[in-house]
């Protein structure tokens, strides 16, 4: 793709997921309706406050047992888009299997900037680990994030109490989006361009699978491709996952299912 040669309209195409699915509302309205009846089950340790700002919360669901490993999963949105409420049931892959899961919330554009964003996440970690024991989550931490999610989990791995990462449908190289509709309200930065595009940074060490859909579009499949091979090129551990025939929104459903390949690839990086 010839990027300089393509319009403005599509541009913005390249990466519009939600005009590249046809289901995608009816997707996206049956995952909240699953996430709100899992919290209606589940509200013993929502809407936790590790920070001052209105989306700095965590909604955590505690596993029987403390030590058990936790699956902490950043909602995507393009950065804009979104909340942690829409995404419980995204953790009832690994909940099934003993495990924790935890969510954290965080303030979208243009209130903040990516920097701001990142910023949060690193806050929301840092109270996790702090407060996470005397709340039932004191095993360790395997961060997990869809689509801009997927970036704040690369991010992410590099937080002292992370031990692993799985990056689903990710965006790994920022640049692009400054020539597209998302820029409107992410306002990107050279200097965010530079130091928050995972791409751009020497990989962390730790083991990071990353996974995308095969009938997502190029544009993405491309970033989750180009970022493994980035870490591969400095033997970084963590393998890529094609999930056949899944789009932007029907690779959740791997995440979501005990048996799905997302919630097994997850279980893998601590065992």
């Amino acid at each position: 793709m010839d990027w300089g040669t393509l319009s403005r309209k599509e541009r913005d195409a390249a990466y519009n997921n939600t005009e590249a699915v046809a289901d995608s509302a009816a997707l996206s309205e049956a995952r909240i309706a699953a996430s709100a009846a899992i919290r209606a089950a589940h509200p013993g340790a929502l809407d936790l406050a590790y920070g001052p700002r209105e989306r700095n919360r965590w909604d955590l669901f505690p596993a029987a047992d403390p030590a058990a490993p936790c699956l902490v999963l950043i909602h995507g949105g393009y950065w804009q888009r979104n909340s942690r409420e829409g995404f419980s049931v995204l953790g009832e892959g690994v909940r099934a299997h003993g495990w924790s899961a935890a969510l954290p919330g965080y303030t979208l554009a243009p209130d903040s900037s990516l920097s701001g964003i990142v910023a949060e996440i690193f806050a929301a970690l840092d109270w996790l680990a702090a407060e996470g024991p005397a709340r039932g989550i004191a095993g360790p931490l395997v961060v997990s994030g869809w689509s801009a999610g997927g970036h704040l989990t690369a991010l992410a791995l590099g937080h002292r109490a992370v031990r692993a990462g799985l990056a689903i449908s990710g965006i790994f190289e920022l640049s692009p989006l400054r020539d597209t509709y998302l820029n409107e309200k992410l306002r990107l930065t050279e200097d965010e361009v530079a130091s928050l595009s995972p791409l751009r940074l020497a990989p962390v060490a730790k083991p990071l699978a990353i996974a995308y859909g095969t009938a997502e579009l190029p544009a993405l499949v491309g970033n989750s491709r180009a970022f493994h091979a980035h870490r591969a090129a400095a033997h970084a551990p963590g393998p890529l996952l094609p999930v056949p025939r899944a789009n932007h929104f029907t690779i959740l459903d791997e995440l979501r299912h005990p048996q799905g390949q997302l919630a097994s690839l997850a279980r893998r990086l601590i065992d």
